[in-house]
């Protein structure tokens, strides 16, 4: 049976390669011509992943990997103090333990207990995050089994793990650190976690949930996800054909079945399976016809939230920074009125900027990638113009000058703006995840609850992209589940 995969970012990649192991025989359509080679990936890859794939690194002690770098920046957060100098966060507990004495005894003195109330956490959404999300609605033997399996993790949490679950994923991430800590400093780091691209402020309710998903899969104590250069190595690993510059105009449909895909150079490629990689508004009322679909679904589609709020700025610098991951939030406060800013469509004036140092170009200058918060998709006095990017780069530029005094001499090499994550990557309205982190757009719910175990309401057309569970920042999962889901449908269907 031939496959077709739309895209060829990470979770696209691991779902083709995941159908290829099985026997199948998988194309790639990618519409770029090539990747950005300094683009590194942020996300916990699952070792689970890394086994099935052999994807490990090489060496003469690895076997047969394939050379996958994880990059985990240490301190892997570093914020600037009002009075001088840095809040440092380590990947060591007691290292940071010590750091935030010299701040705040009294969050020193909780920081451990906090870590492990919240890895404790992070394990259970790590067992749901790894398989397709279970439907609580079902009668199905497997969907019952996966939920008793869920319930008996939950219940080995003990009682104070399943009080911390349920008060956490409603709350706001202020109110959840403002229970816990009282340094500025420190509650700015965890909080910007919670609102990574979210056009919603930490006081918003749900956000204590966004930041209990950047903690999965990271050691206790780390509230960032790592960074990899897994998709440079997935489109180097063989058993899989890779077309660029083959963008996809349509998705054919006969009686309700998918039959494959026109290219936008009019070639036409038949296939009996199509997994998009593309967000679930654009695959199921653009590529494909919309009349396939029920006028509820089309209405829920079109309800999904995906309003992009951050943009890109990188750097070119001297030499490299002495500080791997510089995270500009002072407060909660501060987040929340940079968020205000967005709300009523303006560019923040004193943005969330958090910057990691992203290696060597090929002229040997080292590069410093920047996320800026917020930036809205649709500004209320215009368009993104060259002068308004020109405005973002020397605003962020300024906000780094104030707390890296290696950057002298630094230039603003890129900015891209929402929009120009749109037209660049697909992201719909320049949000990186395709579909908001929201709790009601999560878990069995993302993006709505009838796609949200990949497949589609078209026979042999399936979704595998970040809008899918478990969302961004968790490294090709979402491909990975979808390839999962996509054999048993197989295995279902030819039994």
């Amino acid at each position: 049976m031939s496959v077709l995969v739309l895209g060829a970012g990470v979770s696209e990649l691991v779902c083709a390669h995941t159908l290829a192991r099985s026997g199948r025989r998988v194309l790639v359509l990618e519409d770029r011509a090539e990747r950005e080679a300094l683009s590194l990936d942020r996300g916990w890859v699952p070792p689970r992943l890394v086994r099935e794939l052999a994807l490990g690194p090489r060496g003469p002690s690895t076997g047969s990997g394939q050379g996958l770098r994880i990059l985990c920046p240490d301190p892997w957060a570093a914020a600037p103090l009002p009075g001088g100098g840095r809040l440092e966060l380590w990947r060591d507990l007691a290292r940071s333990v010590a750091a935030i004495r010299r701040v705040s005894p009294r969050d020193a003195a909780k920081w451990p207990e906090f870590c492990e109330r919240m890895r404790r956490l992070a394990r259970l959404l790590e067992h749901l995050y790894l398989q397709p999300p279970p439907d609580p609605m079902s009668h199905a033997i497997g969907d019952l089994v996966q939920l008793a399996a869920l319930g008996f993790r939950a219940r080995r949490a003990g009682r104070q793990g399943i009080e911390d679950l349920l008060r956490l994923l409603p709350m706001s991430v202020a109110d959840w650190l403002d229970e816990w800590f009282e340094n500025d400093a420190l509650k700015g780091v965890l909080g910007a976690a919670g609102v990574m691209h979210l056009r919603q402020g930490p006081r918003s309710g749900g956000t204590a949930f966004v930041l209990l998903h950047h903690h999965v899969g990271s050691p206790a104590g780390v509230f960032r996800p790592p960074l990899s250069n897994l998709r440079q190595v997935l489109a180097g690993l063989p058993g899989v054909e890779i077309r660029r510059g083959a963008g996809v105009a349509r998705i054919d449909v006969r009686n309700g079945r998918v039959a494959g895909v026109a290219l936008a150079s009019g070639e036409e490629i038949p296939a009996s399976l199509v997994v998009s990689g593309a967000d679930p508004r654009r695959t199921l009322l653009e590529l494909a016809d919309p009349g396939w679909l029920d006028p509820e679904a089309a209405r829920a589609l079109k309800r999904v939230r995906c309003r992009g709020v951050a943009a890109r700025v990188r750097l070119a610098l001297e030499r490299a920074s002495a500080c791997p991951r510089l995270v500009v939030a002072p407060s909660l406060d501060y987040l929340e009125r940079a968020y205000d800013d967005a709300k009523y469509g303006r560019l923040s004036r004193r943005p969330f900027v958090e910057a990691v140092s992203a290696g060597a170009g090929a002229d040997g200058r080292q590069r410093l990638e920047a996320h800026v918060q917020y930036a809205p998709y649709a500004l209320a006095d215009g368009e993104w113009s060259d002068e308004r990017r020109r405005a973002l780069g020397d605003l962020v530029r300024g906000v780094f000058s104030l707390h890296l005094p290696d950057l002298d001499g630094a230039v603003v090499e890129q900015v891209l703006s929402p929009r120009d994550l749109e037209e660049r990557y697909g992201y719909p309205e320049g949000q990186e995840h395709h579909a908001e982190l929201a709790l009601d757009q999560a878990l069995w719910m993302r993006p709505v609850p009838a796609l949200a175990r990949y497949h589609t309401p078209i026979e042999g057309l399936y979704l595998c992209g970040p809008s899918t569970h478990p969302g961004g920042s968790v490294s090709g999962v979402p491909g990975y589940n979808a390839a999962r889901a996509i054999g048993r449908d197989l295995r279902r269907r030819d039994s």
